[in-house]
């Protein structure tokens, strides 16, 4: 006599894989690290103006103090949209988006001031925009 053993599906989360789901609260964690350095960033240029050297020339040249409020304000948006994603804000998936696209640009524009961090900066704005366009739109709430 043999004994039939049945197989239970594993029970996935609900509205997509855990990759779309891992991917989103990753995003939303980096969104929040990124936007934190940026505040910092923002900080160090407001405090003082010799922070950052540029290298070489460059077409779209600020003066450090408006660098640093442009780090502090969208620094800031950017952390608070992060913890949004977190929460499973219906609004953080598209601003989240938009404001790493900005990002993204910000840190295009200050590469003569931080090469490393820019394109750092540019590659895990990559990473956050695709993990939010990519992600079941159930799999960010809650």
């Amino acid at each position: 006599m043999t004994a039939q053993h049945t197989v239970t599906p594993t029970p996935q989360p609900p509205g997509g894989s855990s990759w779309a789901l891992g991917g989103t609260v990753f995003a939303g964690v980096l969104m929040m690290v990124i936007g934190v350095v940026g505040v910092l960033n923002g900080i160090a240029g407001i405090a003082s103006n010799d922070v950052y050297q540029r290298i070489g020339t460059y077409i779209y040249e600020f003066n450090l103090t408006t660098w640093g409020w442009i780090h502090l304000v969208i620094g800031v948006l950017v952390a608070v949209t992060g913890w949004g994603i977190l929460k499973g804000a219906a609004w953080a998936r598209g601003v989240g988006i938009g404001l790493t696209a900005l990002f993204m640009i910000e840190y295009f524009l200050f590469l003569p001031y931080a090469p490393v961090w820019s394109v750092i900066a540019i590659a895990l704005a990559v990473f956050v925009m695709w993990s939010l366009a990519t992600a079941d739109r159930t799999s960010i709430t809650p």
